[in-house]
């Protein structure tokens, strides 16, 4: 992680240096035609629907905004920046973050947060 970090904020990473890190950082992510993208499937609109609320909050909090593609029963994200006109490490803190806060599951931590019922009815997305 530290040798990423000497790279400056609006420095791009070449395709090989990008593929190295989500390889490290973020396997579920691929690089694809100069951004890196990530596919969430859900188990229903409802459930994309809070995707897309949560990846548009933490866009907006981060000032660094995504391209989604938004379907029934899936959310793709794909971050570049596009300033930088490539990928810098802004991209990879956001997905770092979407990751974190869209896949946390309370119910396998030791906590009083129960996390969602395994009922279908309240299943929200494919971990």
């Amino acid at each position: 992680m530290t040798k990423w970090r000497e790279i400056k904020s609006e420095q791009t990473y070449s395709e090989e240096e990008v593929k190295e890190r989500l390889k490290e950082e973020l396997p579920n992510w691929v690089y694809e035609n100069g951004w890196i993208r990530r596919k969430y499937k859900t188990h229903s609109w409802k459930g994309t629907m809070m995707v897309v609320n949560t990846i548009g909050h933490l866009a907006e909090v981060a000032w660094h905004h995504p391209d989604l593609s938004v379907s029934y029963a899936f959310v793709i994200c794909k971050l570049m920046n596009h300033a930088a006109k490539g990928v810098t490490n802004k991209d990879f803190e956001l997905a770092k973050k979407i990751e974190e806060v869209v896949l946390w599951q309370p119910g396998h931590e030791e906590n009083d947060l129960e996390g969602t019922p395994k009922d279908q009815r309240f299943a929200y997305i494919q971990y």
